[in-house]
C-alpha cells in the first residue's frame, strides 16, 4: 500500500478523466490520495471530489501564491471549515520567493493563521516553502515556542539545515518525482539521511512527474517512482519504503481512517 499525500485533482488537467485517474492510482496500490487547496475560496471543488472517492480526502488552505487574494482569512475561518469529515488537513500555505506571486508580508500572514489553525485543530499543515528557508525556519521556531503543532514540508527542495530544523521540531519531509531527476544527487543524499519516521512521498500532481514520466502530466499512481528511488537511496526494498512512508503519513495524516473505506 502507498499514500499520494499531496495532489491537486481539482485542477484542470484531471476535469475530463478523473475517475480513470483514480482508478490508476488504486491500481498502482496507492490506497489514499490527498488533494491539496490552494484557495479557501474555491473549497466547494475540493469536497465536491473528496465526496466522490472514498478514498481520496483534502486539506483547507491558502497557497502562498494566492496570499494577497485571501490576506486577512482568520484561523478561526480555516479551523472552522475542518469539521468536514474528509477535511483532514490544513494548507498549504507557508513562503515562495522563487516567484513573484504574493507579496511576503501577506504570505507570512497566511502561514501564521495557517499554523494557528493547525494547533488548534490538531490537523497536520501542509508546508509549502521555495527559497525562504531562513524565513521559514525563523517563523517555524517563533510559532513552535508559541505552542506545538504538527506538519509537512511538502516537494521539499530546501537546505539540509531547514530539513534538519523541520525534524528537530517533530516535523515531516514530503518527496515528490523531483527526487528521481538526474540533477538531484544533493536531494538524495538529503533523503537518505533523514529518519525513517518522518518521511513521506507525494505526486503533486499535476505537477513534477517522476523522471520516468518526465514531460508527461503527473498523476498519483506514480507516486510509485517516487517511493522507489527513495529506497534505492535509503537501502531498504519497495515494500518496506511503502510500509514506512504510509505507516508515518497515518501517524502525521491521523484523521484519515485506516483500513478498508467504504463509499
Amino acid at each position: 500500500m502507498l499514500v499520494d499525500s499531496h495532489c491537486h485533482l481539482d485542477f484542470p488537467d484531471f476535469a475530463d478523466e478523473l475517475d480513470a485517474v483514480v482508478a490508476r492510482a488504486e491500481a498502482a496500490g496507492v490506497e489514499r490520495m490527498v488533494t491539496i487547496s490552494t484557495r479557501v475560496r474555491e473549497q466547494t471543488k475540493l469536497l465536491a471530489i473528496a465526496e466522490r472517492f472514498s478514498n481520496v480526502y483534502c486539506s483547507v488552505g491558502t497557497h502562498p501564491h494566492h496570499a494577497d487574494e485571501e490576506d486577512g482569512i482568520t484561523s478561526d475561518e480555516l479551523a472552522a471549515q475542518t469539521r468536514h469529515p474528509k477535511v483532514v488537513a490544513l494548507g498549504e500555505a507557508g513562503l515562495d520567493y522563487f516567484y513573484e506571486n504574493g507579496s511576503p508580508k501577506a504570505q507570512a500572514r497566511g502561514f501564521r493563521a495557517h499554523i494557528a489553525a493547525a494547533r488548534t485543530t490538531g490537523l497536520p499543515l501542509v508546508i509549502h516553502t521555495r527559497e525562504a528557508d531562513e524565513d521559514c525556519g525563523r517563523i517555524l521556531d517563533d510559532e513552535m515556542a508559541k505552542g506545538s503543532f504538527r506538519a509537512v514540508l511538502h516537494c521539499y527542495t530546501g537546505g539540509r539545515e531547514l530539513a534538519m530544523k523541520a525534524v528537530a521540531l517533530g516535523l515531516y519531509i514530503g518527496f515528490t518525482g523531483i527526487l528521481t531527476f538526474k540533477k538531484s544527487d544533493t536531494l538524495r543524499a538529503l533523503a537518505a539521511e533523514l529518519p525513517e519516521d518522518r518521511i513521506l512521498v507525494e505526486t503533486d500532481a499535476p505537477y513534477l512527474a517522476p523522471g520516468k514520466f518526465r514531460g508527461k502530466r503527473n498523476e498519483p499512481s506514480y507516486v510509485v517512482e517516487t517511493a522507489r528511488v527513495l529506497a534505492d537511496v535509503r537501502g531498504v526494498s519497495l515494500e518496506e519504503m511503502s510500509r514506512q512512508t504510509t505507516e508515518n503519513f497515518f501517524r502525521l495524516f491521523s484523521k484519515v481512517p485506516r483500513g478498508e473505506v467504504i463509499a
